[in-house]
């Protein structure tokens, strides 16, 4: 990977890649049914009331609503609701000489209603069915453009059930991916404290008496729903964190809004870079934030070496939970910065460069102070780096002597000693008693300038001109000893 330090920073320009996503991603939104989850952090907690509630406040309203499916237990207040309702009747299917009753999806979609009420999101249909999930009936009544409301409770999102499991101790067998998230319009969360929740289990409101106590003991412990309770608040944060950035991208905001915290660290091939990621996965844990892992692909090919490094590299940030996101382009801070906007991150982590003796002096336009200098309201964390297995006496190079410097940096370069050679030809013949060393000293500043700021190539250049114009204009001038 090679950086150029000569080319303008752009960061106001809308990625045109991002923006065609984001009108995509709205224009299919807007063809298919809407869906509202109902979500709750465990049984009784009053997500099959709300979803109905919710669903007579639309009829009322003049929307064409019917009941595909509801679960009530047998709760009075519950089985209240229904009453008004369009509920469809539900098909019976024999399955081990048992009479099992499921949704009639095909006379939902026949009728084609408004809205329909789908309860139980994750529930697994009775064999020979046309799906085997119920979420797959929702799918296909949302792209008949239906809309949907439908409960569920946080343990069954896939990414949850392995903590839920350690948790509780219970296995929960009936789950759904967590993309089915970015299919929901809006999500509602019905919260319910851990004591009143308790409470409602004891008067019979969530289980039989026989069960209840059962449930006391073991799921429903104060810890536990506490826990589920947080899972289940984190999880409507984080979709309404993805709803913001949608918004952001599709309006072509600049970001970062920083209504919440996101990390966002920059990696290449360097073997700094696995640090990087981890340091990154501790902070984002103590903050509780999402996180993002950045690569800038650049016009110059990486060697095989340094690609499988890389790859590796990003591999353990998608194992460690973080979100890979890659940019092209010659100016990396530029392109970091771009991706920072576009995915609304509030700090930026880049490692810290190695510089040894005079590069360190001299370098002073790295990545780290462009990164700065236009990071405006992000934040910017540099983290220093282990040192490598293995490094030359010389230590690592600067980032300029691996530039691929452009033939205006050329004549940039050609330039500036031409400047700066008028500049001493006029001094020479208007100061009276100039020696010539002054001449030299000038000279050999505009060589150091255009290696500091245009690279290897043109720096070379300069030097050549440099000595052959000294040599042309001013060595005549030397007083012999």
């Amino acid at each position: 990977m090679s950086y150029n330090l000569g080319t303008f920073v752009e960061t106001e320009r809308p990625n045109p890649d991002v923006l065609l996503a984001a009108v995509r991603k709205d224009a299919q939104r807007q063809q298919r049914g809407k869906l509202k989850i109902f979500l709750g952090m465990a049984a009784g907690v009053g997500k099959t009331y709300a979803m109905l509630v919710a669903a007579r406040e639309q009829q009322a309203a003049g929307v064409n609503v019917v009941v595909g499916y509801a679960e009530t237990h047998g709760r009075r207040e519950t089985d209240e609701l229904l009453a008004g309702l369009v509920v469809m009747p539900r098909r019976q299917v024999e399955y081990r000489e048992v009479r099992l009753r499921e949704m009639d999806l095909d006379a939902i979609l026949e009728r084609h209603p408004q809205l329909a009420v789908v309860d139980e999101f994750a529930h697994t249909n009775a064999p020979g069915s046309r799906h085997r999930k119920r979420y797959q009936d929702i799918i296909e009544l949302l792209d008949a453009g239906i809309d949907v409301y439908t409960t569920v409770n946080v343990q069954h999102f896939e990414s949850r059930a392995d903590t839920v499991r350690q948790i509780t101790g219970i296995t929960v067998h009936e789950t759904v991916p967590d993309s089915l998230l970015d299919l929901a319009h809006e999500i509602e969360l019905i919260d319910l404290s851990p004591a009143d929740l308790q409470r409602r289990l004891s008067e019979g409101k969530v289980y039989t008496p026989d069960k209840a106590d059962l449930a006391a003991n073991n799921f429903f412990r104060t810890g536990n729903l506490t826990a589920l309770r947080e899972m289940a608040l984190r999880l409507t944060a984080e979709h309404v964190d993805h709803q913001l950035q949608d918004y952001m991208q599709l309006k072509q905001i600049a970001g970062p809004w920083k209504s919440s915290e996101r990390l966002m660290v920059a990696v290449s091939a360097s073997p700094y870079s696995e640090k990087l990621i981890r340091w990154t996965r501790r902070m984002a844990y103590a903050l509780e934030a999402p996180w993002l892992v950045a690569n800038v692909e650049v016009a110059t090919p990486d060697a095989p070496e340094d690609q499988r490094r890389l790859a590796q590299h990003l591999a353990l940030a998608r194992e460690l939970g973080g979100e890979v996101v890659t940019a092209a382009g010659e100016d990396i801070s530029a392109a970091l910065l771009r991706l920072a906007r576009e995915y609304n991150a509030t700090q930026i982590v880049i490692g810290k460069p190695i510089a040894r003796g005079w590069f360190g002096v001299l370098h002073g336009n790295s990545l780290v102070d462009r990164l700065i200098r236009n990071s405006g309201d992000i934040d910017v964390y540099v983290v220093t780096g282990e040192s490598p297995t293995h490094t030359t006496r010389w230590g690592p190079r600067p980032e300029w002597f691996n530039t691929r410097s452009t033939w205006s940096q050329y004549l940039l370069a050609l330039i500036f000693v031409a400047v700066i050679t008028g500049f001493n030809w006029l001094l020479l013949h208007l100061v009276r008693g100039l020696e010539y060393q002054v001449v030299g000293l000038t000279e050999l500043l505009a060589v150091l300038l255009v290696a500091i700021y245009g690279g290897r190539g043109p720096a070379l250049l300069a030097a050549a001109v440099s000595a052959i114009s000294f040599n042309f204009f001013f060595i005549t001038r030397a007083t012999p000893l």
